[in-house]
């Protein structure tokens, strides 16, 4: 497998808290701005080092467009590709313990105002709606797909994630979205794992279509990498690499995906991601671990922030 079908996701170290499981092991103990900020150059220096020329942001990921862009600024690197995303603001305001971590709004005045703040760290290659379900109010505000459709005009590929048990039908419908004639979205970017596979399908027909597909949350949120099923941990201890690669490799099996984003905190999880570029598995080699997307969608909003 290609390291070029690799992006990293800043979501787990662009803020000091996040949901996934597993990700306090690989951060440092103080999580400070600028401890958060070395932390992410590292795995970022890493990457790159590695061959991973897509970094993924979002104005919700606490300061990630900030530390990416002192990034990019300081190494001079001119051939990565940087996707962000608006639609939730970051209200964690660098605590723990926070209430509330993030804020969702897909609305004209939240675009406007997002846009601009990511663009004072970032001119990124592709920006994406945060988060997009089906009864999301931008089905219904022209204003706003016009709106996108004129970023889409400057040069900058306008794509959407999706999340929760209805992926499937979010992609469908958002990919007819037309303004003036034209396709609104040029991307996609879905949760898709062994465990919650069922917008695969929505995703291979949106690739053939010649929207690049980006997957995230390949190991469910660290679950696969550190409760993984038995059938995982059996293909990983017979390859000698980690669950974390062996779920990974399950995705880059599927050729739909353009772009599958991981998401390490350190350069020894980076490390251990990459291990998938190298694991073979034969068909079958894994026995469907399908979950029911409701099931799998209440588990991952179960899991506490830490």
């Amino acid at each position: 497998m290609s390291v070029g079908r690799l992006g990293l996701g800043l979501a787990a170290l662009g803020r000091p808290a996040y949901i996934n499981v597993g990700r306090a092991e690989g951060l440092p103990a103080r999580r400070g701005v600028e401890d958060l900020r070395k932390a992410t150059w590292s795995v970022l220096d890493a990457a790159y080092a590695a061959g991973v020329r897509w970094v993924d942001a979002a104005r919700s990921y606490g300061r990630s467009e900030e530390f990416l862009g002192g990034w990019l600024a300081e190494r001079g690197h001119e051939d990565v590709t940087v996707s962000s995303k608006w639609g939730y603001a970051y209200v964690g305001g660098w605590r723990m313990d926070a209430e509330v971590h993030e804020v969702k709004e897909h609305s004209l005045r939240r675009f406007r105002e997002q846009y601009a703040e990511t663009r004072r760290f970032l001119r990124p290659d592709v920006y994406q709606v945060h988060s997009l379900t089906t009864d999301s109010p931008l089905f219904g505000d022209g204003a706003l797909q016009a709106a996108l459709a004129e970023v889409a005009a400057d040069g900058v590929r306008v794509g959407f994630s999706t999340s929760g048990p209805r992926q499937g039908e979010t992609v469908r419908k958002a990919l007819e979205l037309e303004v003036e004639g034209r396709r609104l979205f040029s991307t996609v970017q879905s949760t898709w794992n062994v465990l919650e596979p069922s917008v695969g399908e929505a995703l291979r027909e949106a690739h053939e279509n010649g929207v690049h597909v980006l997957v995230k949350e390949a190991l469910a949120n660290g679950r696969l990498a550190v409760q993984a099923p038995g059938s995982v941990q059996r293909a990983a201890d017979g390859q000698g690499v980690g669950t974390d690669a062996v779920a990974l490799a399950s995705v880059l099996r599927q050729p739909w995906a353009d772009t599958v984003l991981i998401g390490a905190v350190s350069t020894g999880q980076l490390r251990s991601n990459l291990a998938a570029l190298d694991v073979v598995l034969e068909e079958g080699a894994l026995p469907s671990l399908a979950v029911p997307p409701e099931r799998y969608w209440e588990q991952r909003a179960a899991l506490p922030w830490t």
